[in-house]
């Protein structure tokens, strides 16, 4: 799709005059335009390459960045911007080596192409993933400049200095703008040729690790910024699904539109046919504006037989969770140390609990939604999306079209936390449009649409068993974990393999294969099959990490008080950076030692042991290593909660939290990432879930369904630990301490152990009068 069809498929409907986000100016520029469909980003302005093509006359070192003859700088961007500023980060990680002027950097959020490679946003992969190649791409912008500036300055590079967008030579200096509209720069180079380049030292970073303003934040704060949602085409019909019964097995038996008729707009009804699967017994209503397709949406009556799963509960999950934990030949073994076995045989003592997790909803503030046509040969779907090169395939797999005929144009996400890793609104998009003989159309799901088929985070059963010695040391570990697996059912290529050579969800059990030092470890991953039947798995944000770390941690806290030990120090006798614990570069250079080091740095932050506290009011800590073993965040948190002993109603009062990602690139981005994921750590430990009835989520709206509110929201105190070893990821580490911190907080607080997520306050009552009784 061409620049000028872009402008014109965004013209103004309303008065041409005022720029929102569903209102747009535009203006000609020679062949350039301001638009509504732009998505590069600069401190003032919105530009219309979305291609990552260099403007004219520009010098590409690679296909990541251009530097144009007016020296504005052009970084593209493959991750998704979803409100953490990804453009932002990624960019000064680049614009740090190349010396960039950072007044001058914009940054272009590409369309799919296979040249970008892998195009997935998620599991706080962007900055680590991105860290080594942008580096480089930096080093080799500004070596072809320095040269080139050398040559005009008629020195040699070796008098030469980069600095802010300029190459100076004693008191002569020429622009990166003037060397490219003079030199004409054309020298690419070749991975391993940027590989061999000089990176600059530490100590003259100037943009890693600063204060530098978001690129993103003028374009959102004033409407410019476009959202899949937003996305217009001329001509463009309107189209709302009627879901089935179950997300899978469901078959359409009759459709009577009778009613649907009445509503002024509505044109049809299409019954989806879908070779891919992903989108089975979806019936939708196709209108000539969204509030007739919600209305005639609403008002068609079809007819479904439904698939297996039609009565399954949240229960029958967990229940057979249970039974694949209680039998001992099933599931994946991601450790399996030799010794376990005997270990537990000749233990003085086996410490056993289960710890079980509802269902959590991604709930994004923007619906999911998607836009397509078949434009000059080429199958175009508009949607914010994070995880493009796994979903094109699908989408042309479902068109039954070879997958160079389909492009997905890249926007903001209003939300992703990983819902939008699942793509199946943009298959059904693109399918509507087919059976529309290629028109376009926008598909939108309503809140209640988008809650019952969302991809939410599975519930899941743990069980942790120790063996112990006459002193109550830890002699060996089991680790038992129960959920559907995201990965097998939408992505199992990408599954890893365990010790026994069998395929598991690494995204299911990750957090589970803990750095503690407690002799012959087995930890074994089961793909809950009951749940996948029943509903899509999905990422979400922390994923496994979010329950195998708050059973874990909060079995690590009972050990310790089982042994008659403090739970900090217990904890870090078992932080032992030996054996498999030593850790390795690059990733987890220090191993057990650094997450040993953040908990300390936390205890003395949150005044660990005080006794001044209010009754009925204690701290309680945690400590993870973010999400997966190879890529650790060690992080360390505390919560002080305050428990109601006659509502049972227990008020998180504040939050410490002590990280070590390595080398913190985005200052004011890492903290903001981390503050999210803490409240939505806190979120999912006291207040959100959702239940399975009938085979569907019993939630479809805040009716009934309840995210942390600001009046819940805690203070919250994190630090960074200072760090040059290479950054790793912050997206979702808040997430990971937070639940166990609670629950061991309460049980500091009031004696009550309670072993399910969230933490209701009946559950609290219950445990006090069992306790009371006991």
């Amino acid at each position: 799709m061409g620049k000028l069809e872009r402008i014109a498929m965004q013209q103004d409907r309303a008065d041409g005059l005022k720029a929102t986000r569903r209102s747009f100016l535009l203006t000609s520029a020679g062949s350039a335009f301001l638009f509504g469909f732009a998505r590069k980003a600069s401190a003032s302005q919105i530009y219309p390459i979305a291609d990552g093509a260099p403007e004219s006359g520009a010098f590409e070192p690679t296909i990541w960045s251009s530097v144009s003859p007016d020296g504005q700088i052009n970084i593209n961007i493959i991750r998704a911007e979803m409100g953490q500023h990804v453009g932002t980060a990624l960019a000064r990680i680049m614009a740090d080596e190349m010396e960039a002027d950072w007044s001058k950097v914009q940054i272009t959020q590409v369309d799919t192409d296979p040249k970008w490679g892998l195009m997935v946003t998620g599991g706080s992969w962007s900055v680590w993933m991105t860290w080594d190649l942008f580096r480089q791409v930096g080093a080799a912008a500004r070596t072809v400049l320095l040269e080139e500036g050398a040559k005009l300055l008629g020195v040699s590079p070796a008098q030469c200095i980069a600095r802010k967008g300029q190459i100076i030579a004693g008191n002569k200096s020429i622009s990166y703008g003037d060397i490219v509209q003079k030199a004409h720069p054309t020298r690419t180079f070749t991975p391993e040729e940027m590989a061999k380049l000089p990176l600059k030292p530490v100590s003259k970073q100037s943009l890693i690790g600063k204060d530098v303003k978001a690129l993103d934040i003028p374009a959102k704060t004033t409407g410019q910024a476009i959202y899949g949602i937003d996305a217009t085409l001329e001509g463009m019909v309107y189209a709302r699904p009627k879901l089935p019964p179950t997300r899978y097995g469901s078959r359409v038996l009759s459709v009577d539109e009778s009613d649907a008729k009445k509503v002024k707009g509505y044109e049809r009804y299409i019954v989806i046919e879908d070779p891919s699967d992903t989108v089975p017994g979806w019936v939708v209503v196709i209108a000539s504006s969204y509030p007739a397709a919600i209305r005639a949406t609403d008002a068609l009556k079809v007819t479904w037989a439904p698939g297996k799963t039609a009565s399954v509960s949240e229960q029958d999950i967990i229940d057979y969770g249970r039974k694949q934990i209680a039998d001992k030949n099933g599931g994946v073994y991601v450790f399996n140390d030799p010794g376990t076995d005997k270990a537990f045989s000749s233990a003085s003592k086996v410490f056993e609990q289960t710890y079980t997790c509802a269902s959590v909803m991604h709930y994004t503030m923007e619906p999911m939604n998607a836009l397509a046509r078949l434009h000059d040969g080429k199958w175009e779907v508009h949607c914010g999306n994070q995880w493009q090169s796994l979903f094109l395939p699908v989408i042309a797999k479902a068109l039954s079209v070879p997958e160079k005929e389909v492009v997905m144009c890249s926007y903001l996400l209003g939300g992703g936390f990983g819902r939008r890793l699942n793509g199946d609104y943009a298959v059904a998009a693109a399918l509507i449009s087919k059976a529309l003989s290629g028109k376009a159309v926008k598909l939108i799901l309503t809140r209640s649409d988008d809650m019952q088929f969302d991809s939410f985070r599975s519930p899941s059963v743990q069980t942790l068993r120790a063996a112990l010695n006459d002193q109550k040391a830890v002699t060996s570990w089991q680790h038992h974990a129960s959920a559907g697996w995201p990965t097998k059912v939408m992505a199992p290529a990408f599954m890893e393999k365990g010790v026994d050579g069998k395929p598991y969800d690494q995204f299911a059990i990750a957090g589970a294969d803990n750095w503690y030092d407690v002799g012959p470890m087995q930890v074994r991953a089961l793909s809950n099959d009951l749940a996948e039947a029943t509903f899509r798995p999905g990422w979400l944000r922390s994923v496994s990490a979010g329950w195998t770390s708050w059973a874990y941690e909060a079995f690590m806290d009972e050990l310790a008080h089982d042994a008659g030990k403090d739970p900090l120090e217990f904890r870090l006798e078992h932080l032992r950076a030996t054996g498999r614990n030593a850790g390795s570069a690059p990733n987890a250079v220090g191993g057990a030692e650094r997450q040993a080091n953040v908990l300390r740095r936390l205890a003395e932050k949150c005044g660990y042991g005080k006794t001044n506290l209010p009754a009925d009011t204690a701290l309680g800590i945690a400590t993870t290593f973010g999400q997966e073993r190879n890529m650790p965040t060690w992080t360390a948190g505390a919560v002080q909660v305050h428990v109601d002993r006659k509502t049972g109603v227990v008020t998180c009062q504040k939050i410490w939290l002590v990280l070590d990602a390595g080398t913190i690139v985005d200052p004011d981005g890492a903290a903001a990432q981390t503050e999210g994921g803490a409240l939505w750590g806190l979120s999912m430990a006291l207040f959100e879930s959702t239940e399975i009835v009938n085979g569907n989520p019993q939630a479809h709206n805040l009716d009934n369904y309840t995210p942390i509110r600001i009046a819940d929201a805690p203070e919250i105190d994190i630090e960074f630990i200072k760090s040059t070893e290479k950054p790793t990821g912050l997206g979702e580490p808040g997430v990971t301490a937070i639940g166990a911190a609670i629950a061991n907080a309460v049980f500091n607080a009031v004696g009550v152990r309670l072993r399910h997520q969230p933490i209701h306050p009946a559950d609290v009552l219950a445990g006090l009068q069992a306790k009371t009784a006991g």
